[in-house]
């Protein structure tokens, strides 16, 4: 994938190298702060927010502070990529969003954030286990780099376009927030007692097929080279929760989903790569992209 600017600086927060204190949880740890989570009924980032500041009260160990920029050469190349998509994404969202919805809604224009390590959202504590996710009480996307070497490491899912789809699918949860999809999940949830999961899919397989929307452009405008879209579909499947369950060892529990499977992901990603509009990402199957 190649892009035809360097993207705008305003589109980026650049909080690496603030202070912030590493914390880090293996898997397991990442596994037992969802099951608290479901138990307390709590957001995770909440939850890692409160262990965090446990953390930072505690004396700090010599040299353990974040580094500024780039932390190795892979870093340094992801970088400008992210860099560069975030602007291509958000001009795309910018023009296309008012004509796919006839002129009812805008596209609000956002930043991500940069950080190494840890930073803090109003969702709360973020941290490089968590993987970038999107925050709607500051509506703001966050990345770690060093993800993009998991990514490709562990879930076997190199790429440029591989790294885009993951930025385009967050900014795919900023859409839903901006048309109010993500604040009628939440009130469904609260009603629906025992679907939160199932909701939860949804909104995520319907971010994925908003990125396949952008990814349509991409194609059409000439930014994929060959081998692209086998990479963002590879991608999708690389973090299916299935996947990710049987990497991890544990069990395939399809009502515990969060995400959806390898298969779910793929297919909405694909169905927007297909049409290219977001009248295709209705995952709530019922006309209206919100349940």
């Amino acid at each position: 994938m190649e892009f035809d600017s360097e993207g705008r600086s305003s589109d980026i927060q650049d909080r690496r190298g603030e202070g912030f204190r590493p914390f880090r949880l293996g898997i397991g740890g990442v596994i037992l702060v969802s099951v608290i989570s479901l138990l307390l009924g709590r957001n995770p980032l909440e939850v890692l927010g409160l262990i965090a500041r446990q953390q930072q009260s505690a004396p700090r160990n010599p040299g353990s502070a974040p580094t500024r920029g780039p932390r190795n050469p892979e870093e340094r190349t992801a970088e400008r990529l992210v860099r560069q998509a975030t602007t291509d994404i958000q001009d795309f969202w910018q023009a296309a969003l008012p004509q796919m919805t006839e002129g009812r809604r805008s596209y609000p224009r956002t930043q991500l954030v940069l950080f190494a390590d840890e930073t803090h959202s109003r969702c709360g504590a973020a941290q490089a286990e968590t993987g970038p996710f999107y925050c709607p009480a500051d509506q703001l996307v966050y990345i770690d780099l060093a993800f993009y070497a998991e990514l490709a490491r562990r879930f076997r899912a190199p790429g440029n376009f591989a790294q885009a789809y993951v930025l385009a699918h967050e900014f795919g949860h900023h859409i839903q927030h901006s048309l109010g999809i993500e604040q009628r999940v939440r009130h469904a949830q609260q009603l629906y007692r025992g679907r939160e999961n199932q909701l939860n899919v949804l909104l995520e397989l319907q971010a994925d097929c908003f990125a396949g929307v952008w990814g349509a452009s991409a194609a059409r405008r000439g930014l994929l080279r060959e081998g692209d879209v086998e990479s963002g579909l590879h991608a999708a499947a690389a973090i299916g929760d299935d996947r990710i369950a049987q990497m991890s060892g544990r069990r395939v529990s399809p009502e515990r989903f969060t995400h959806g499977s390898s298969a779910q992901r793929v297919e909405w990603f694909r169905r927007g790569m297909s049409q290219g509009h977001i009248s295709a990402c209705d995952t709530f199957g019922n006309g209206t992209l919100a349940p």
